[in-house]
């Protein structure tokens, strides 16, 4: 039987690397290497290096635009996978993309061709692969609302799994649930809605207005690094309002805006080893020099303790933590 190596080397030829420095894929810029690392340019290359690495009992991780990971000083020891598969096909309302497409193309393009109802993922970083998986979402929209279905590689065999199945919920899908967590986004399809390409367009560029006035551009971060928080209970935001002022939108929600909370708690700016809390909105954390992922993690469990212990908000991390 030949080495792993040796068959990742067969089938991927120069899409496959040993010890590659994930710092370079990802946008935090922050991170050690990748054992092995295979580009998979195409759905087919997704599903066979995904097959390979489960012939050999091989951890694997499939990375997407790098948006939302942030890796291990050490680097990972297993396979990582970067899904590179950019097809796009739009047929009528329909508009099926390949997992490695960036979800801003497909906002552009669905746009351009008169199609309505995915402009707010403009603003969206990474890939639709990973986007769908964590159901993403910003300016009020979310993948769910405009998904059909999702073609996923599950168990070594590969299906149409459509939207009603897929458990959507706030930055939840059942690909994050226990027995469903290994299985592979290959592509998606939206059923969007013909409009004015006019003012599909005018839309994208009020929405990429609106991120450039509020989030900090060209600096290395990871996009949000905590999820908003979801009160349960009118007791929870009761004792809230006993400390601070709730805008009623979020109340209206039941979910409090996480960079809103850093925000209260006074933290944008502050700073631990190179690793920094974003002036501009309390919900980025940026790496302003060469930050280590222990400078983030640190930074990420200061904000943490100060939202637990003042406001008794547990907040959780959106970012994927790959080699910890």
């Amino acid at each position: 039987m030949p080495t792993l190596a040796d068959k990742l080397k067969q089938r991927f030829a120069t899409q496959y690397k040993e010890n590659e420095p994930l710092a370079k894929h990802v946008n935090f810029r922050i991170g050690g290497p990748a054992k092995y690392f295979v580009e998979a340019r195409s759905t087919q290359d997704l599903i066979d290096a995904v097959k390979v690495a489960q012939e050999y009992s091989l951890p694997y991780f499939i990375l997407g635009g790098g948006s939302n990971t942030l890796v291990a000083d050490e680097g990972y020891l297993g396979l990582v996978i970067k899904a590179a598969n950019r097809t796009t096909r739009i047929e009528g309302e329909r508009v099926t993309v390949e997992a490695g497409v960036i979800s801003a193309t497909v906002a552009r393009a669905s746009a351009d061709k008169g199609l309505r109802g995915f402009e707010w993922a403009i603003s969206l970083p990474g890939t639709i692969g990973g986007a769908v998986r964590g159901n993403a979402g910003c300016f009020g929209g979310e993948i769910k609302d405009n998904l059909e279905s999702v073609k996923i590689l599950r168990g070594g065999e590969v299906m149409t799994v459509p939207v009603q199945d897929m458990d959507y919920g706030y930055r939840h899908s059942i690909l994050k649930d226990e027995g469903y967590e290994h299985d592979v986004v290959l592509e998606a399809t939206f059923k969007l809605t013909p409009g004015d390409r006019l003012e599909a367009l005018a839309l994208i560029d009020k929405n990429l207005a609106g991120r450039k006035a509020s989030q900090p551009l060209g600096s290395s971060s990871a996009g949000c690094m905590f999820k908003n928080f979801e009160y349960k209970s009118e007791d929870e935001v009761a004792k809230l309002a006993a400390k601070l002022e709730i805008p009623e939108a979020m109340k209206n929600m039941h979910r409090l805006g996480a960079g809103w909370i850093i925000d209260q708690l006074g933290l944008k700016g502050i700073k631990m080893g190179e690793a920094q809390i974003a002036p501009q909105h309390g919900n980025f954390l940026l790496n302003v020099g060469h930050a280590t992922a222990k400078d983030i993690v640190t930074l990420i469990s200061f904000v943490k303790t100060k939202a637990r212990d003042e406001f008794g908000v547990q907040l959780q991390e959106e970012v994927q933590y790959l080699g910890f």
